[in-house]
């Protein structure tokens, strides 16, 4: 099982991302962040990147 303290909150989401809390709630309902509720709404660093990368307008270069 996975340490949930790595996990970040909706809150430390939002101010990564400089969005509103209710933005990335609304991010995990349409499912383009991926997120596990275990009480409240807690996201994988990784996943949170992933999203950051999928926001790209051009592919990275390798």
């Amino acid at each position: 099982m996975e340490d949930l303290k790595k996990y970040l909150t909706v809150p430390q989401a939002a101010e990564k991302l400089g969005i509103t809390q209710e933005w990335v709630r609304d991010l995990i309902r349409s499912k383009e962040i991926r997120a596990v509720k275990i009480g409240q709404w807690k996201i994988k660093p990784e996943d949170l990147e992933e999203f950051i990368k999928s926001r790209y307008n051009m592919k990275e270069s390798k």
